[in-house]
């Protein structure tokens, strides 16, 4: 614990000077909400196959499979915004954060109070019907899968499909291009929940580090990139983040 608080000294020294700081953030910062990790030992995928819940290819052949697997993810949990994505929105509101890039569907940052946050994966906010273009708030459809797979009101078709994007579509390119420029005119990169396997967004923190800015990582576990990082800090994102918060404020 001694180095992690000499590394957080470090991490408030660098926001500190920062003059423009983006977060990236994956699936790791929403676990401590109860949402599931989707992988390694207990993750969703060692219990759902991604090609059949999570693939454009599995939607089109059963959109109910999707349902099911959603509802275990945003329904049965009832996420509420943790330590770390309230301790992000405090950055932002202390004019440090100017951009959150996030992998994640949730909506818990928005939730939180973070105001400019750029969605690489989209999110569950919207619901679009693909057979007559019928589009639906995600709180309609919530209220619904509780007790039953959707269908659409005004065809009945199944193939209702969040903004989301699944395995097989490509991120939604104004985004990646937005996501790309914070990346470049950064000076401080900080990830934090991710293990930077899913490509585009892992190579963000390599545009990041071409471009000077200091790189940060605060993630549970090791990760395969964390060599090129200047502080890499292993341990909960919520405690980590509240620490950095507090000393950023009392100095």
């Amino acid at each position: 614990m001694d180095s992690n608080n000499n590394k957080i000294e470090k991490v408030v020294e660098l926001l500190r000077s920062s003059k423009h700081t983006v977060v990236f953030t994956g699936a790791g910062v929403s676990v401590e909400s109860g949402i599931p990790p989707f992988r390694g030992a207990g993750g969703l995928w060692e219990r759902y196959d991604p090609e059949e819940v999570a693939s454009i290819y599995g939607f089109k052949r059963n959109p109910k499979a999707f349902w099911e697997f959603a509802k275990e993810l945003l329904v049965k949990t009832k996420a509420e915004p943790n330590k770390a994505h309230y301790a992000i929105a405090e950055l932002e509101k202390m004019g440090i954060v100017k951009a959150v890039i996030t992998q994640n569907i949730d909506m818990l940052h928005q939730k939180a109070g973070s105001s400019r946050v750029l969605e690489l994966h989209g999110s569950m906010e919207y619901v679009d019907c693909l057979d007559c273009h019928t589009a639906y708030k995600w709180e309609e459809i919530e209220k619904k899968i509780e007790k039953e797979i959707p269908r659409c009101e005004s065809c009945g078709s199944y193939y209702l499909k969040p903004r989301v994007v699944f395995f097989g579509e490509a991120l939604p390119s104004d985004v990646l291009s937005e996501a790309m420029d914070e990346a470049r005119k950064c000076d401080v990169f900080m990830v934090v929940g991710s293990s930077l396997v899913v490509y585009p967004a892992a190579h963000l923190p390599f545009i990041a580090k071409e471009n000077e800015a200091k790189l940060i990582i605060i993630n549970y576990d090791p990760t395969d990139r964390d060599e090129m990082f200047d502080v890499v800090i292993h341990g909960k994102a919520g405690d980590i983040l509240l620490k950095i918060v507090e000393k950023l404020k009392h100095v």
